[in-house]
C-alpha cells in the first residue's frame, strides 16, 4: 500500500530511505533545514568499511578520552561542560565501553556494513550511476610496536568474523604503495573495504530522486510537530506545514533535538569531524588511516582527503585550526614528502556526525510514535551504513520483513 512519506534530513541516510521508499511505491517528500550541499555526508572520508567492527564505545575509549580532555589537537576531544544532555549521554557512553558490549555489537555492525556495501553495487550497476567507486582495501598504518600490536588483534579478531583482514609486511606494504614514501613500523590490510568520492555519490543520488518523482524542500527547519495519539499528524517548518501518513526522522546531529518534541529520549551528541584535500599529487593509491592520529586518508577522484578527529563539543560549525594543524601534521609523520600547504589547511571543512552513547545507530519505531522511524546516530559510520539503513527504513515502513535483526538497534534501548 502507498503511503506518502516524509524524510526529514537530507544527508546520506535521509537519501538513501528516500531511494528505498520510492523504490517500495511510496510518495516521498524529504525536508532540509540546509541547502543540502555541505556536511558530514560530504566531507566524509567515503569509506565502505566492513572493516570498522569494533563500536566507539570500546573497552579503555573512556579513560583515553579523560586523557586527551584538555588536549584539544587529540584524536578525540570531549570539551567538558556543564549539560543535562552531555551528561546524561557521557554516564551512558562510559557504561556502554566494555568488552560484553562490543562483542554483542560486533555481528550487529559487520552485518549492516556488509549489507550497505552490496547495496552501493546494486545502486551504481542499477542506476548506472558513474560516481567514483573503487574496491582497494584500508591499510592500518602504525608507527609504533605497541599501536602494530593493538591493530594486528583487531585484524585477527575481523578475520575470526569472516572478514578478509592480515597483517602485512614492509616489503607487501612498499608493493601496495610503491608511489610513497612511508614512515611507519608496521600495517594491517582489510581486503574486504572499498571508498568512494561522497560528492559525486550524493549528486547523482539527488538528481536521480528528482528525476523519479521525490519531492526536495531545502532551507526548512523543522520547528514543531503535531501529535494525536501517538501519531504524527503534520510537521511545522519555518515556512509551511508538512502533512504526511509517515515521517523518517534521519536529521542527523539534530534528531534529538526533535525527538524531544516527541518525549523521545535519543541520546546522541554530535561528533565533529574535519577534512583536508589536497590536488598535490601525493602517489597514494590505498585508502589508509594512520592508526595513532586516528587520520583517515582517501585517494578520491582528482584529488586526495585527509580527514580525522572526533570533537564532542556540541552542535557548531566553528573550525578549530589546532584539530586542522593536527591532521596535517599527522599526514607529513606518516607520508613524510606530503606537506599539506597554508591554502589547503585554510580551506579545511567540518562535518557533524550524530553519535550515540553506545556506537550503535537508532534505526526504527519507538514506543512513542506509531509513525515515526528513526534512522540516526551513526557515529563515523554513516557512510558505510547509508544505503542498508534506507533499505531498512523502507522495510519497516512497508511492513516488509527486515533484511537483519535490528534488535542492537532498537530507538527505546536503555543504556
Amino acid at each position: 500500500m502507498s503511503k506518502k512519506v516524509i524524510v526529514i534530513g537530507g544527508g546520506i541516510i535521509g537519501l538513501c530511505s528516500a531511494y528505498y521508499l520510492q523504490k517500495e511505491g511510496h510518495q516521498v517528500i524529504i525536508v532540509d533545514q540546509s541547502n543540502m550541499d555541505a556536511g558530514a555526508s560530504y566531507v566524509n572520508a567515503g569509506y565502505l568499511s566492513p572493516s570498522h567492527i569494533v563500536p566507539l564505545s570500546a573497552p579503555g575509549v573512556m579513560k583515553k578520552g579523560l586523557k586527551w580532555m584538555f588536549n584539544s589537537a587529540s584524536p578525540l576531544y570531549i570539551k567538558p561542560r556543564l549539560d543535562a544532555d552531555f551528561l546524561k549521554w557521557t554516564m551512558a557512553f562510559n557504561k556502554s565501553c566494555n568488552s560484553n558490549h562490543v562483542a554483542k555489537a560486533i555481528p550487529a555492525i559487520k552485518t549492516i556494513s556488509l549489507l550497505s556495501q552490496e547495496l552501493y553495487d546494486d545502486i551504481k550497476h542499477d542506476e548506472n550511476f558513474s560516481f567514483h567507486y573503487e574496491k582497494k582495501g584500508l591499510l592500518m598504518l602504525c608507527q609504533t610496536e605497541k599501536m602494530l600490536e593493538e591493530e594486528i588483534e583487531t585484524a585477527l579478531l575481523a578475520k575470526r568474523e569472516g572478514l578478509d583482514a592480515n597483517e602485512i609486511s614492509i616489503e607487501e606494504l612498499k608493493n601496495l604503495e610503491p608511489n610513497v614514501n612511508l614512515n611507519v613500523k608496521g600495517a594491517t590490510f582489510y581486503k574486504c573495504d572499498s571508498h568512494t568520492t561522497p560528492h559525486e555519490f550524493m549528486s547523482e543520488m539527488k538528481a536521480h530522486l528528482k528525476a523519479v518523482g521525490v519531492t526536495f524542500y531545502s532551507n526548512e527547519k523543522v520547528e514543531d510537530l503535531e501529535v494525536i495519539n501517538k501519531k504524527i499528524i503534520s510537521i511545522k517548518t519555518n515556512n509551511q506545514t508538512f502533512k504526511a501518513d509517515e515521517f523518517v526522522l534521519a536529521a542527523g546531529s539534530w534528531s534529538h533535538i526533535l525527538g524531544k518534541k516527541l518525549g523521545l529520549k535519543l541520546l546522541l551528541q554530535a561528533g565533529k569531524g574535519y577534512r583536508i584535500n589536497t590536488n598535490q599529487n601525493t602517489g597514494i593509491q590505498i585508502p589508509s588511516i594512520l592508526a595513532e592520529a586516528k587520520v583517515a586518508v582517501t585517494p578520491m577522484n582528482g584529488f586526495t582527503r585527509f580527514a580525522g578527529t572526533m570533537e564532542i563539543a556540541g552542535i557548531n560549525h566553528n573550525i578549530n585550526r589546532v584539530r586542522v594543524e593536527a591532521i596535517a601534521n599527522a599526514a607529513t609523520r606518516y607520508y613524510p614528502e606530503i606537506e599539506l600547504t597554508a591554502e589547503e589547511k585554510d580551506n579545511a571543512a567540518c562535518g557533524l556526525r550524530p553519535v550515540s552513547p553506545d556506537g550503535l545507530p537508532y534505526i526504527g519505531k519507538s514506543s512513542k510514535c506509531n509513525n515515526l522511524t528513526i534512522a540516526a546516530g551513526h557515529a563515523m559510520m554513516g557512510w558505510s551504513m547509508g544505503t542498508g539503513t534506507g533499505k531498512l527504513v523502507a522495510e519497516i515502513i512497508s511492513n516488509k520483513k527486515t533484511s537483519m535483526d535490528l534488535l542492537m538497534f532498537v530507538p527505546d534501548r536503555k543504556f
